[in-house]
């Protein structure tokens, strides 16, 4: 399975996982020239903008682990990519769910 497989896999779980935890999915895999954001997702309101990060097993790391300073900057840049794109001016936050093998993790303070 490629790399591109493997992480379109994980996006699908963590999709699945925060609808279980009463998340609405407004976009997956939302692109633009400039960014991306894997999934767009709302609840009680508020916006969140979802990075997923996964590891085949946990003795690489978690997976959020691996969500640099680098990587946050481009996550609140697409995020207002998204906000200025469909007028959004409600609240919204930034958050990560690790997929590590069969385990899934939502962080949502980052």
């Amino acid at each position: 399975m490629s790399n591109n497989q493997i992480g379109h896999d994980a996006e699908k779980r963590a999709a699945q996982y925060l609808k279980q935890q009463g998340y609405k999915i407004v976009d997956l895999n939302w692109k633009t020239k400039y960014c991306e954001i894997d999934i767009v997702a709302e609840k009680y309101g508020t916006i969140w903008f979802v990075e997923v990060k996964s590891r085949s097993n946990s003795s690489q790391g978690y997976g959020y682990e691996y969500v640099t300073p680098k990587k946050l900057k481009q996550m609140h840049f697409a995020a207002e990519m998204w906000i200025q794109n469909y007028g959004w001016t409600g609240d919204y936050d930034m958050s990560v769910v690790s997929v590590d093998g069969e385990e899934i993790t939502l962080i949502s303070e980052l």
